[in-house]
């Protein structure tokens, strides 16, 4: 007897699809997905599998020069880790934002990876770009939705419920928290711990990006307390002992 079918089973809210082929004797050959509730505002985009392969929130470094970074960002989307590339550039022109983002861009859709611009909603449409990150300081999310309509706005909340609470009521793509760890990308204000992280999940179904001096010794501490993606950038472009294409293979 041979044949394929589909059966839809429902646990805890969440719908698992599981595909068997009968074949004789009945063997499962489809991955088992879960479908996260993820609502509009760009999160139909951060679908993920029940295992997460592809949970690096990879950050540029704060410069880019030559032809260097474009290699080691290839080798690093490569490894099909990268679920989003953040440009981050705070002290840039907007014209060459605009230039190394194009090239950027090509780079990310070749590898399906998401292109997000950091602080500037209106870059990230002149560059068309997959959405935006937003800082307690940058624009509100609100007048952002209104020139990036349905892409990707997430939102940094540091370690404050209060700032949880209102990006979930806002409809952020996703809830930046942190850091977590020391960090050399830029000075730590706000130091989060695992019980904010644990608190926001109970929370939300909204996805986590932990941030903050994530690595190779610490990193997988995170996924366990069910941060959804992790944003790295030192540990990557500052590694003294590893390229980019090394550290990023680290992380398994």
């Amino acid at each position: 007897m041979e044949g394929l079918c589909s059966k839809v089973l429902s646990n805890s809210g969440q719908k698992i699809l599981i595909t068997l082929e009968v074949h004789k004797t009945l063997s499962i050959i489809g991955p088992i997905c879960v479908l996260l509730q993820l609502k509009e505002n760009g999160q139909k985009s951060l679908k993920q599998n029940k295992i997460n392969k592809k949970f690096v929130y990879l950050i540029s470094p704060n410069k880019i020069k030559g032809n260097e970074f474009y290699i080691d960002l290839e080798q690093a989307l490569k490894s099909k880790k990268v679920s989003f590339f953040q440009l981050r550039l705070k002290n840039e022109k907007s014209r060459n934002m605009i230039s190394i983002g194009k090239r950027i861009k090509k780079i990310c859709k070749k590898y399906k990876v998401k292109f997000i611009i950091n602080d500037n909603p209106i870059i990230a449409k002149k560059l068309n770009a997959d959405g935006c990150h937003l800082g307690q300081k940058d624009m509100n999310i609100l007048k952002a939705k209104k020139i990036l309509k349905n892409k990707i706005i997430g939102v940094t909340c540091h370690n404050s419920l209060k700032l949880v609470q209102k990006a979930i009521n806002d409809k952020a793509s996703y809830i930046a928290l942190g850091a977590f760890y020391p960090t050399k990308t830029k000075k730590v204000k706000y130091k989060a711990s695992l019980k904010i992280l644990s608190l926001t999940k109970k929370l939300t179904n909204t996805p986590v990006v932990a941030i903050g001096g994530i690595k190779d010794t610490n990193y997988k501490k995170l996924l366990l307390n069910k941060a959804n993606f992790l944003a790295i950038s030192d540990y990557i472009w500052n590694n003294k002992k590893l390229n980019p294409k090394e550290a990023i293979n680290k992380l398994i």
